[in-house]
Order: structure tokens, then C-alpha cells, then sequence
């Protein structure tokens, strides 16, 4: 069986059959996908087998009525929002279903415009809910991405594609280290593309065990395995009409890249526990920080598969391969940290160049935030960047040649020893004590090495 794209999936709960009926001619002929139920205890079973947007019921039904098929999905469903329809209304009853979480409360007999206003407006209201946290999210992605203008060739040129990429529908596979900005390059290929109206879920596939990202991925039904209290929709059915991000794609199991290969080439999956179908449209873009064909190689990684996702690659370089970006991201993240007043000298920004940045771009912005918080003046000076930043900075500058006349190792050794010392009690503003804590020496060790550069 297949699930039809729609407006909405409503379940009608309703043991008078003309009633019934009149419910479910009037609500596909809006555009819903309506299912039926002629009580309360069929309405249990299709509640444990399906995800509905809404459930319409009666309250007064035999065996079980309204409340408990409120109370039921509340239990499997939560985002499901319940409409009460009954005929013996009263004040208390009402109160009782808004108590339990319904939406609305309605009386028989009902005006046709009235329950087809009532079941518009609530699925629109769910439905900006959602648009609102995808503008959000949207907001908050073309500030990062936007106010930057990289200098970097490469990434000028990645900027430049990246528009014509996003027009496709075609996937797309990120490789870089860890901390390039390999998501915010995913969001912008969403947020410039004909889906950036639908949803832009991410997903970090090392941060889940096999049993659990199957289930994030495609959902699943209640008492699928233990601990699925609930019925729960996957990111794919989410991310319908949208894009789906698959961040660290080569930690997906081989048992589960099966199953993702199903999705790409049928375009359907079903949830863990399911039965039915589930069709979708979702552009599928993902990252690694690993060398993927390696991992084809060692039998980790399914070929098939790979060609499905990297119909357009993109590589992003890490961060020390384009420092001639460096003080625009430093700008950047001053700003981004309310610290724009703040002026970063141009030692420090000398010393944040030639820095490697294993961390890469991720690395450098919380460097940025740590310093920006801890320094009160409005000049950032070398006292206040991180100990191993100035510890590189002082590594790089002892690599002499020893070809030739050779060199004095041992005035090497103690000029580098005293340029250690001084840096610590630079960084601890003259404190001896944090400052011996930095170079990991005792306090007595310190003092004697003090004592023996002279230094004061």
C-alpha cells in the first residue's frame, strides 16, 4: 500500500455509519487522505499501525469511547491533534477533553462548513508551526553563510557552483575534516534551492547505534522494540519535499546502507515495525570526513551506493590550506559574538594565520568566543591567546638548518626554555604559581629556572 501526498491524514472515529460517511465524503473531497473507523476499538488498530495529522471522534461510543481514544493518542502519538465530536455535550465534558490535550470540542449536530473550518484552520496552524521553525532555522543559516566572502579560490569557485547545484535535484556528497563547515554548506544548497519552503533535517550518523538511526531515519511503529512507547515519524517522511542531511555517512552500518539504497532507488522505505509503503520526495546531500573509497576497499562501504550519493561531489579544504581567509572568519565571529568593537591586534592575527587549525573553521570560531568572553579591553593582545596557539607559534620559529657551520643547540634549548617562561607569566599576568601549572612544572622547578634566566 502506498501513502499518498496530501494534505493531511485524517482517522474518522465514528460508530453511527450514515455519520461516519457524511464525515468522510465531506473531508476527501477537501483533499485529505481519510481513514475510517466504525468504533473505538478498530480505531486502536489503525492508531498502532499508521501516523495520522488528525483524529476526528465521537466521545459516546460502546466499549471505547472518545476519552480513551484521546488518551490512546496521546500514549502513541503525541503530534497527533484530536478533534471531540458529541452529541450529549456538556461544560464538564468539554473541559475534560481540553484537559486530556484535544484541540477542540464540538456538538452534534454540526454545520458541514463549521467542521470543515475547524479541521483547516488546525492543520494550517500545525502546519506554520513548522514553517516557522524552518524560517528560523533559515534565518539563523543565512547569517552564518551569508556575511562571508571567502578569498580562497577554491571556496570562491564552490561558491560560485553552489547555486547551480542547488537548482538540481541531483545528491550530493561533502568530503572535508571534521569542523570545515560541511553542514552549512548542506543548508545553503537547501536554502538556495526550489525546496527551501519544505523541511532541512540533519542528521549526524556516528552519533547513533545501528537499531536507533534506522529508527530516526525511517521512524517506527509502537512496541517495534523495547523502549517504542509511541508511534514516531522518521526523518525521511519529515524531510518530505525537502532535503535530508546524512552527516558522517560512512559510520552507516552495511545492514543499513541496504536499506537507504531501497529509499534511492524506489523512492519508498517503510518504519521499523511497519507494513505499509511510505512514499517520499526528499534530496538526499551527505558528508564524510573519511576517504569513502578506502572504505569501498575495505568492504565498509557499498559501492552501489556511493554512485547513487555522489552525483555531484564537493570537497571543502581544510582550513590551513586557505589561511588567506583567517582574518575575514575572525571578523566574522567577533561580530557573530556581539564583540565587534573589539579589535584583534596584529600580532594576534599574525599568530592565528600561521596556526594550523587541526579543528579547522569549528576550532577557530570557539578560540574566537573563549578569547572575546575573557578579555576586557578593546584590544585583543597576545596575553590573551590560548597557550597552545603561542607554544606552535614558538615551535616554528626554532627549525634551523644545521648544514653548514652547524648550531648551538644548547643556546637553543635555553632561549627557547626562557621565550616558554616569560609566555606563561605573560598569559597568568606575572602569577607563578598558574604560570608553573602551565608548563606542567613544580613551583620549585619554576622559580629555580626563573632564578637562572634572571628573570624578574
Amino acid at each position: 500500500m502506498m501513502e499518498n501526498l496530501n494534505k493531511g491524514k485524517i482517522l474518522i472515529v465514528e460508530d453511527e455509519k450514515s455519520m461516519r460517511e457524511v464525515l468522510a465524503i465531506l473531508l476527501e473531497g477537501e483533499g485529505y487522505d481519510v481513514t475510517v473507523a466504525a468504533g473505538g476499538i478498530d480505531a486502536v488498530g489503525l492508531l498502532n499501525r499508521d501516523i495520522y495529522d488528525m483524529v476526528i471522534t465521537d466521545i459516546n461510543m460502546p466499549k471505547v469511547n472518545g476519552f480513551e481514544i484521546l488518551k490512546k493518542v496521546r500514549e502513541i502519538s503525541p503530534d497527533t491533534l484530536v478533534i471531540m465530536i458529541t452529541a450529549f455535550g456538556t461544560t464538564e465534558s468539554a473541559i475534560e477533553a481540553m484537559r486530556l490535550g484535544a484541540y477542540d470540542y464540538i456538538h452534534k449536530p454540526f454545520k458541514i462548513d463549521e467542521i470543515r473550518l475547524v479541521v483547516k484552520k488546525a492543520l494550517e496552524k500545525r502546519k506554520l508551526r513548522e514553517e516557522v521553525s524552518i524560517l528560523r532555522e533559515k534565518i539563523k543559516t543565512t547569517y552564518e553563510f551569508g556575511n562571508i566572502f571567502w578569498k580562497n579560490p577554491k571556496m570562491q569557485e564552490l561558491l560560485n557552483i553552489m547555486p547551480k547545484i542547488a537548482q538540481s535535484n541531483s545528491n550530493v556528497i561533502i568530503t572535508g575534516e571534521s569542523g570545515t563547515g560541511k553542514e552549512l554548506v548542506a543548508t545553503a544548497i537547501h536554502n538556495l534551492s526550489p525546496r527551501k519552503e519544505k523541511k532541512f533535517v540533519d542528521i549526524n550518523c556516528a552519533a547513533f547505534p545501528e537499531g536507533l538511526l534506522e529508527s530516526e531515519l525511517f521512524g517506527h511503529m509502537r512496541g517495534a522494540f523495547t523502549g517504542a512507547a509511541y508511534n514516531k515519524q522518521g526523518l525521511f517522511e519529515i524531510a518530505d519535499r525537502g532535503s535530508i542531511f546524512l552527516d558522517e555517512i560512512c559510520e552507516m552500518s552495511i545492514n543499513l546502507q541496504a536499506k537507504l539504497l531501497r529509499v534511492l532507488e524506489t523512492s519508498t522505505f517503510r518504519r521499523v515495525g511497519g507494513t505499509s509503503d511510505i512514499k517520499v520526495d526528499v534530496r538526499i546531500i551527505s558528508a564524510t570526513n573519511q576517504d569513502i573509497k578506502e572504505e569501498i576497499s575495505a568492504g565498509r562501504f557499498r559501492e552501489d551506493l556511493y554512485y547513487r550519493l555522489n552525483v555531484v561531489p564537493l570537497h571543502i579544504p581544510p582550513l590551513r590550506e586557505r589561511k588567506e581567509d583567517i582574518p575575514m572568519l575572525v571578523e566574522h565571529f567577533m561580530k557573530k559574538f556581539s564583540f565587534a568593537e573589539k579589535k584583534v591586534s596584529p600580532q594576534v592575527m599574525k599568530l592565528f594565520v600561521e596556526y594550523p587549525w587541526k579543528g579547522n573553521v569549528r576550532e577557530l570560531e570557539n578560540v574566537i568566543e573563549r578569547i572575546a568572553l575573557l578579555t576586557d579591553r578593546k584590544e585583543i593582545t597576545v596575553d590573551a591567546v590560548p597557550h597552545e596557539i603561542l607554544v606552535f607559534s614558538e615551535d616554528a620559529q626554532y627549525t634551523p638548518d644545521v648544514a653548514g657551520g652547524g648550531v648551538d643547540l644548547d643556546a637553543i634549548i635555553e632561549g627557547l626554555e626562557k621565550k616558554y617562561l616569560l609566555n606563561a607569566l605573560r598569559i597568568t599576568a606575572g602569577n607563578k604559581t598558574e604560570a608553573a601549572k602551565l608548563l606542567k612544572l613544580s613551583f620549585r622547578s619554576f622559580r629555580h629556572r626563573l632564578s637562572k634566566y634572571g628573570i624578574k
